[in-house]
């Protein structure tokens, strides 16, 4: 279902409030918008998982007294192949400007407006 004209009017705008008022969280938002899990972290994680159960049935077949240990280090590859697969890399993360001074010297914006139009309703009220 499209927007409607007057819709697309008040999203640019909101967009365009949200450029003015704070630039790096929008491009952080904008750029991180399409990255996902990696295709290749899945892949990799997947092949070393299956590994691991590898080495875990081989140590239930094995007939000897480090069966045990062989399971268990099969195991422990198999959660680190799926740990692997379902965590992000450090490239995907995105970093939080640790300072408030630009925020602080950012115009007023959309949102500092509705603040205000809320508090003025709120003292209007008996």
């Amino acid at each position: 279902m499209a927007l409607s004209e007057h819709e697309q009017r008040l999203l640019d705008q909101l967009e365009q409030q949200l450029h003015a008022e704070d630039p790096k969280f929008a491009n952080s938002m904008a750029s991180s918008a399409g990255r996902g899990m990696s295709t290749r972290r899945i892949v990799l994680g997947a092949l070393v998982a299956v590994a691991g159960i590898a080495v875990l049935i081989l140590g239930i077949t094995l007939d000897s007294p480090f069966n045990i240990l062989v399971g268990i280090v099969g195991f422990m590859v198999m959660g680190a192949g799926m740990y692997y697969a379902t965590t992000k890399g450090k490239q995907a993360e995105t970093q939080i400007p640790a300072g408030r001074k630009e925020r602080a010297a950012a115009p007023r914006g959309f949102m500092s407006n509705l603040e205000n139009k809320w508090d003025e309703r709120k003292r209007d009220q008996p």
